[in-house]
């Protein structure tokens, strides 16, 4: 389906809100690294820099760096006028205030357009979505999804959740994904449903608080793991 720019919301985040988000170790980042719906993260760009081996997939990608930046520069004030109407919905710990999320977002997105200006035609950037990507099984030894799967959980099923998560983990052994509250800060009613899956499958399932909250109660992460829990 061809993407609507009214329809695209970008907000991405740094390299150390990844490294939080995620606990990521130094280890981690030595691996071969997939960031599916990672929209306009300074992740990638940072990452490179650092050497490391990353992929980046998100269907905002079919658009140019300046459509990216403008649609950026019209939501940004809206987004933050809502964060700070709902002062109880938000922790300001890693951010100290809304200005200063703000800023972040701002810094983070101009890293992004200038990276991804220069590596348009690289295959660091890939145009697509879940659940359903375009790489071969095990191209990656990990699978990082930030902001979407259970973020939006009131919009997507539990099938598309278990789809998209199957989908991560048969291009890469392992995949973590952040934050497992939906925006109305609640959890998906589908969650105990998914995670009951998982096990059942043999896969191995863990919830980890993570340190990094700004969303209020969204501090875990969901890390599964390939392969049969005795095997770990």
């Amino acid at each position: 389906m061809v993407m609507k720019l009214n329809e695209v919301v970008p907000f991405g985040r740094s390299l150390d809100e990844y490294r939080h988000m995620f606990h990521l170790s130094d280890a981690d980042l030595k691996n071969r690294i997939l960031g599916v719906a990672d929209g306009p993260a300074s992740f990638n760009a940072e990452l490179t820099d650092l050497k490391g081996s990353v992929v980046s997939l998100d269907p905002i990608y079919e658009l140019t760096p300046q459509s990216i930046q403008q649609r950026f520069d019209q939501v940004l004030p809206e987004i933050i006028k809502q964060v700070e109407a709902t002062p109880n919905d938000w922790v300001w710990k890693y951010h100290s205030s809304p200005d200063q999320l703000r800023q972040r977002r701002v810094e983070v997105t101009k890293r992004f357009v200038q990276d991804f200006s220069g590596a348009i035609n690289t295959d660091r950037y890939v145009t697509g979505s879940l659940p359903s990507l375009p790489f071969a099984d095990d191209e990656f030894d990990l699978a990082l999804c930030s902001h979407f799967l259970f973020l939006y959980g009131e919009h997507f099923s539990l099938d598309f959740h278990v789809a998209s998560i199957l989908e991560m983990l048969r291009v890469a052994p392992e995949a973590r994904i952040f934050p497992m509250i939906q925006l109305d800060l609640k959890q998906p009613v589908f969650l105990a449903e998914l995670l009951q899956y998982f096990e059942r499958e043999n896969y191995r399932v863990t919830i980890e608080k993570v340190g990094y909250e700004l969303q209020r109660g969204g501090n875990e992460m969901l890390r599964i793991k390939r392969g049969r829990v005795s095997d770990f």
